[in-house]
């Protein structure tokens, strides 16, 4: 999420959309779709011991591949929802039947991208499963790396850790991307891949969500315990679609804060 907020974010409005839980679905999908995965796949998984098994939680994790969303769910020691675009969930016809119960099934929740409120909606909703104890998976570079570099993260992650005070859970995916690249249909079952979450981080020492020195500072803790998971190159810069006129291009080199 890249823009900045221009409302009070603590004070969701009465039209803030509600997190559509799985239920059933979801519960029978973890039940089928994690250990298939882990038998088929054999994914190398580390660090399993330091995931809280109850309260809210907060995986940041880097972002290689489409998969990331599924190899999240399948390591973790506990149940995880993250945000998922609404028009998986809104095709028709077998087709639009099929995407919708895959991605209850793995525990995605719709929200529709984008600036502004959409941005704000996103946020909200993650807020609403942490208060409901849940776990919540983010990623802090907000989209998929295409060059295998780790980018500056985002501060919306933190954000939220520091307003819910939900521990944040570290995660260094290696070797999604060559299990499933960028524009692939379908995985291959020739690579493995490794998930390693690490110790959970504190955040609140850095100050409230308030402060946009505390959030950048935070970021970047969050961001570093990524990197010592993942031994990524560090890119430097944001990860940003190419400015498409004069006014971005002047927006992306201007000083704000990206989430």
């Amino acid at each position: 999420m890249s823009s900045e907020q221009s409302v009070d974010p603590e004070s969701p409005s009465e039209d803030s959309p509600q997190p559509r839980h799985a239920g059933f679905t979801y519960t029978l999908g973890r039940s089928l779709i994690a250990p298939l995965a882990r038998l088929v796949y054999r994914p190398r998984i580390e660090g399993r011991e330091h995931v809280p098994t109850t309260g809210p939680v907060i995986f940041a994790s880097n972002h290689l591949s489409f998969i990331d969303s599924i190899a999240i769910p399948v390591a973790a020691p506990r149940p995880v929802h993250f945000l998922a675009k609404s028009s998986y969930f809104e095709g028709t016809g077998v087709k639009g039947w099929a995407s919708k119960t895959f991605f209850e099934a793995i525990g995605a929740i719709p929200v529709r991208r984008g600036a502004g409120q959409a941005a704000l909606d996103a946020l909200d909703l993650q807020r609403q499963l942490l208060d409901e104890g849940l776990a919540a998976a983010l990623y802090p570079e907000g989209t998929r790396s295409t060059d295998g570099r780790l980018y500056k993260g985002r501060t919306g992650v933190a954000f939220l850790a520091l307003q819910t005070g939900a521990p944040v859970v570290p995660v260094g995916l290696i070797g999604t991307d060559k299990v499933m690249p960028v524009g692939a249909k379908m995985p291959t079952l020739s690579e493995r891949i490794t998930v390693r979450f690490g110790e959970p981080l504190d955040l609140s020492p850095h100050g409230p969500a308030t402060s946009g020195r505390a959030r950048r500072l935070a970021t970047d803790e969050i961001m570093a315990a990524i990197h010592a998971l993942s031994g990524q190159e560090l890119a430097g810069i944001y990860n940003e679609a190419p400015a498409q006129n004069t006014i971005e291009k002047i927006k992306q080199a201007l000083p704000h804060e990206r989430r």
